[in-house]
């Protein structure tokens, strides 16, 4: 392939790559826009990218409509919760999956692939009814329960991955040095796990923090509803929606995600070798 020929193609792939950038933050910079643009300017015939005279009027009828904080505080409650649980469990199953190779772990690999299959509407009623008998239902415990259990064969998946990643050469040359194996695990292993660690419980995070169909079949009190259930209290009857307090609540619920995202992303890119070098 000429130096040309690599160009060209470099740049085809540079092209497409903003073009795919443009069609990811096309609705989120809109939905900035939404948010500070005052009434007048929301049903204007001729929408303009930016508010011709911004205003924090959307957020402020957000935050006097409907009970943003309470919500995020039960969104974020669940989302963390999930998180941690998630990895916790699915961390040492992983690991044993992955350095154990049988027909047993090929099977679990298959349900795992297989679990991500079923649609929400036929697990809704079990779910329920399990949930119902051990008395959580509109409980935000019992909605971490559901959020665990569904992203954990995900996690799980994330995780072998990551551990077929780490070389078991490291692990025999800490025992050949008389490390023991909780020690390799502890020393050795862990730090080169950490990016995938932090990976899958960003996954869990964000899964539980977006999610709206069990939140909003199993959490009936207001108090206890999450952050994706009240934003749907924003629209009226016959799909009316009060468009301005909408899209500033809705951008304010993106936040989270991206802070954290942001916050981590050099954990979760960076340092898979830390901890591969003896001192």
């Amino acid at each position: 392939m000429s130096m040309r020929t690599r160009r060209s193609v470099r740049a085809g792939q540079y092209l497409a790559l903003l073009c795919y950038l443009v069609f990811l933050a096309f609705p989120f910079l809109w939905l900035i826009s939404t948010a500070f643009k005052p009434a007048p300017e929301l049903g204007s015939l001729h929408p303009t990218w930016i508010p011709h005279h911004p205003t924090l009027d959307n957020f402020r009828a957000a935050f006097d409509e409907q009970p943003l904080l309470q919500a995020a505080a039960n969104s974020l409650t669940a989302a963390v919760s999930a998180g941690i649980i998630a990895v916790v469990i699915a961390t040492p199953m992983a690991y044993v999956m992955a350095r154990h190779r049988s027909r047993l772990s090929a099977a679990a690999t298959g349900w795992v692939v297989v679990s991500q299959a079923f649609p929400f509407v036929l697990l809704i009623i079990p779910l329920f009814l399990v949930l119902k008998y051990l008395h959580l239902i509109n409980t935000l415990w019992g909605l971490i329960m559901v959020y665990v259990v569904w992203s954990l064969p995900f996690a799980l998946w994330m995780l072998v991955g990551y551990v077929r990643a780490v070389p078991p050469e490291l692990e025999e040359a800490a025992a050949v040095d008389g490390a023991s194996r909780l020690r390799t695990l502890v020393s050795v292993t862990a730090p080169l796990l950490a990016p995938g660690i932090v990976a899958t419980a960003l996954f869990a995070f964000i899964t539980a923090w977006n999610e709206f169909f069990f939140a909003l079949v199993l959490l009936k009190t207001p108090e206890k509803q999450t952050l994706p259930v009240v934003l749907t209290h924003f629209l009226g009857a016959e799909g009316a929606s009060d468009l301005g307090p909408l899209a500033a609540a809705a951008f304010l619920a993106t936040l989270p995600s991206l802070v954290l995202f942001a916050f981590i992303q050099r954990r979760i890119t960076g340092g898979m070798l830390a901890g591969a070098v003896k001192s």
